[in-house]
């Protein structure tokens, strides 16, 4: 998939950590992917004034602190079994308002952050998940919070669902789906690596980066179901086919990257998990 102009800027910043980045390698990066100059400009500007991006020095720009949190969360794909432990049986749940009509906008970061931790709706007021996550209810907690859901929901575990309840509660994944979508990816990790050293280097930064990043934001998005739903070994093997093609994605950035005095990251990757629309708001000066 192609990224925007906006995502463009938060996946290539977020490779960065501990770095920044000059305007100039982001306008050059943006014409690889048929995005104007102005259209760089505007993007960068609307994240400037929204705290999703922050300016570091002489033209440099850096993740800014209202998307490090979701930055977190799509780099920790490296680890996703880490975070899992057996299932027992027991759910956490989050009860709170589903945001729809006029109050979309405000809810949106809060359903976000739902959905990247794994947990669908069984009613109207109540989503929920497998407590299969070895960080536990409290850490859970905390990390929803930092992604955005707001403090009116409460987040707890159940125990125990009564039957029809449960059954309803394990049909909210579609894990024919996320199984199947495990062994695309993997295939077309594999078609691709085996293509990108055919490749100009500006075309295998443009593939590497558009399908590493689909299939990173797959992980990221992944619910890490059970076992007893999905097998881990099937997300394990996905895993690491990333693992591979990222190193061939560092590969084709590298020359780029030092070329305009940015540290070799890991391959930029899509933050595009639920990514909302770009307002209208009147945008700020962008430093040249």
């Amino acid at each position: 998939m192609a990224p925007t102009p906006r995502s463009l800027v938060l996946d290539l910043l977020a490779t960065l950590p501990r770095g920044s980045m000059p305007v100039r390698a982001l306008i050059e990066a943006a014409a690889l992917f048929g995005i104007s100059d102005n259209a760089l400009r505007v993007a960068l500007a609307r994240l400037l004034a929204r705290g999703e991006v922050a300016r570091d020095g002489h033209g440099r720009y850096r993740l800014g602190p209202r998307a490090t949190a979701v930055a977190a969360r799509v780099a920790s794909w490296r680890r996703a079994g880490d975070r899992l432990r057996p299932w027992r049986g027991a759910w956490v749940a989050v009860h709170g308002p589903e945001r729809g009509g006029a109050r979309r906008a405000a809810g949106g970061s809060g359903e976000r952050a739902l959905r990247l931790l794994g947990f669908r709706r069984l009613t109207r007021g109540l989503a929920l998940r497998p407590d299969n996550l070895r960080q536990g209810v409290a850490a859970l907690r905390r990390e929803l919070a930092e992604l955005g859901l707001g403090g009116e929901s409460l987040v707890f575990r159940i125990d125990e669902l009564d039957d029809d309840a449960r059954e309803r509660a394990l049909a909210l994944w579609d894990t024919a789906r996320i199984r199947q979508g495990y062994e695309a990816a993997q295939s077309r990790l594999e078609r691709s690596a085996r293509r990108l050293a055919t490749l100009p280097p500006a075309a295998a930064m443009v593939e590497s980066f558009e399908i590493g990043g689909d299939v990173i934001r797959q992980i990221a998005s992944d619910p890490l179901l059970p076992d007893e739903l999905v097998p881990r070994a099937e997300r394990e093997a996905l895993v690491a086919a990333m693992r591979a093609y990222d190193r061939l994605g560092r590969a084709c950035w590298r020359a780029f990257l030092r070329r305009h005095d940015v540290v070799p990251p890991s391959a930029p990757f899509q933050l595009r998990v639920g990514e909302r629309k770009a307002d209208a708001r009147p945008t700020a000066e962008v430093a040249p």
